[in-house]
């Protein structure tokens, strides 16, 4: 049961995701901060309430009812601004490592016809129980098979 937990974790997808996850949470730390400290502020100046900052208020008389549009698009910007670095910065490069690193796969090239036809005479002798030595004898000039 432990050797299966270790292998579990010691493949590659694992601590592939772990470090992305770690990194993906230092970095969003630093967007934060700058979508708090620059962002919030001038999206802060367009809001007619300087008090509350971008939004907009569901009753006049009530401060508990406003809506603080700015922090949703600060947090959108922050979302965009994390996913594109996480995507340039890791996924595009580790896909392109993996890809010039994969090995070639061979690709089989079709058998000729001549290739099967010898394994349906090869598999029908098979079947029939004798070896291919009983069955065929080839002839010299072009290396057909005859039947005996």
């Amino acid at each position: 049961m432990l050797k299966g937990f270790k292998d579990f974790l010691m493949r590659g997808n694992v601590i592939d995701l772990a470090v992305a996850v770690v990194m993906g949470t230092a970095f969003t730390a630093i967007v934060t901060s700058i979508t708090k400290g620059l962002l919030e502020p001038l999206l802060a100046v367009l809001g007619g309430n300087a008090e509350f900052g971008l939004g907009f208020q569901i009753l006049s008389d009530k401060p508990a009812t406003f809506v603080a549009v700015g922090p949703i698009i600060s947090a959108c910007i922050n979302f965009v601004a994390v996913a594109a670095v996480l995507y340039f910065v890791l996924i595009l490069p580790m896909n392109h490592l993996k890809s010039r690193l994969a090995k070639p796969t061979e690709v089989k090239a079709d058998p000729t016809e001549l290739e099967l036809l010898t394994e349906i005479r090869d598999l029908l002798a098979r079947q029939a129980g004798t070896g291919e030595s009983d069955l065929l004898e080839a002839d010299g000039v072009n290396g057909n098979a005859l039947r005996k």
